[in-house]
């Protein structure tokens, strides 16, 4: 039997196991063979059931991993006691979920089939980025926003795809329902000059965009806050797609100018910043850089939103954006970062690991998106092969 090292081990005995299973504990007995090139001992049938870190069975991995997605690990084993009558300690259930986490961003990287669905008219690209506590050992090193220059936190950065075919009552474009997908990862999105691949994060856009058709719609839309590395992945990757700044990001910083001109309750700076988002909704970005330059040598907020607007400015022609029917907020993608990401991974108390994070990510992604039963059938075929 050959070893992992590449020699081959020896048989020893048949061993017996006990793992838990839906139904409880189940005692298998399997072969088991000792390496005396590496010193090391393996059961063959557990490499072939992926069980050598774990005794779960596939069914009660398949548990596991869905309530470690949705809670603390903590609350993930005693969810499965009260729900399923099955006793898996937390720290079990955290080896577990980052297993079949780490399996999941492995087949991430493999599953390019586009969906077998009808393609909408109109597809929306969006990328953000979040950030997560982590770890000190994580964080050596890395500059940050503490006061003394060190950071606490890492960036996962997130694509959506969705499609936004209904309206509301005002004729806005609304989000259809069941449209949306995730992937995410602590990964960089940017690539050295002398690196002729792209940025993982990149790569990441680009597997999504596959799986979703975004080339095969008729309509291409890339969101983002205007972060550069937005527009740098968006103008390699889809040259035809129509580019838009976040609207009330946009008037995010607006709000901030007028607060750092005339104070956060003033009624002038209340006035000041109304007519500053009329302007920006009406397309008249001429008369707010005028305005904004006005103030530029004495507020430095003032002079960084004119930057931020004037380089962005063909990214924010709002009027004509609702005219076609298209989506001008990211309010999809912001909700995205706190329902993928946020609402499991940013809690009191907890700071992970990047490969950590990145585990629980891919698992949670995968369930959100409606790919959980995809996978677990291409897994149970990998297995029977």
């Amino acid at each position: 039997m050959p070893c992992r090292c590449g020699h081959d081990a020896r048989y020893v005995d048949r061993r017996g196991k006990t793992f838990t299973s839906v139904l409880g504990e189940l005692e298998l007995e399997r072969a088991y063979y000792h390496c005396s090139a590496c010193q090391q001992g393996f059961c063959p049938r557990d490499r072939a059931l992926k069980l050598e870190g774990f005794a779960l069975s596939p069914g009660a991995l398949r548990m596991t991993g869905a309530a470690a997605s949705l809670v603390s690990f903590e609350e993930g084993s005693q969810l499965l006691k009260e729900l399923a009558g099955i006793s898996v300690n937390a720290k079990m259930v955290e080896r577990a979920a980052e297993a079949l986490g780490a399996e999941i961003a492995a087949d991430e990287r493999q599953d390019l089939q586009p969906a077998a669905t009808p393609i909408p008219a109109t597809l929306i690209l969006g990328m953000d980025g979040t950030g997560i506590p982590m770890r000190r050992t994580e964080l050596e090193g890395r500059a940050g926003k503490q006061p003394d220059g060190s950071a606490r936190t890492r960036e996962v950065k997130l694509c959506s795809v969705w499609s936004a075919e209904s309206r509301d009552a005002k004729g806005i474009p609304v989000r259809d329902e069941g449209s949306v997908s995730y992937t995410a990862a602590i990964e960089s999105a940017a690539s050295l000059d002398t690196d002729p691949n792209r940025s993982e994060f990149a790569e990441r856009v680009l597997r999504e965009a596959t799986r979703r058709n975004f080339f095969e719609a008729d309509r291409q839309v890339v969101l983002g806050d205007g972060a550069p590395f937005i527009w740098n992945i968006a103008t390699e990757l889809f040259p035809r797609a129509i580019q838009i700044v976040d609207r009330y990001h946009v008037k995010g910083h607006l709000i901030d100018v007028g607060k750092a001109l005339f104070g956060a309750t003033s009624e002038e700076g209340k006035l000041w910043r109304k007519q500053r988002c009329d302007e920006l909704d009406d397309g008249k970005l001429d008369a707010l850089l005028e305005e904004l330059r006005h103030h530029a040598a004495t507020c430095e907020d003032a002079r960084k939103c004119a930057d931020y607007i004037a380089r962005n400015r063909d990214r924010m022609r709002y009027p004509e954006f609702h005219a076609q029917g298209l989506c001008t907020s990211t309010g999809v993608l912001e909700a995205g970062c706190k329902v993928a990401i946020g609402t499991r991974l940013k809690r009191a108390g907890m700071h992970w690991t990047v490969r950590g994070a990145n585990a629980i990510i891919a698992l949670r992604c995968c369930r959100l998106s409606g790919r959980f039963e995809d996978f677990w059938e291409r897994r149970a075929q990998r297995m029977a092969a």
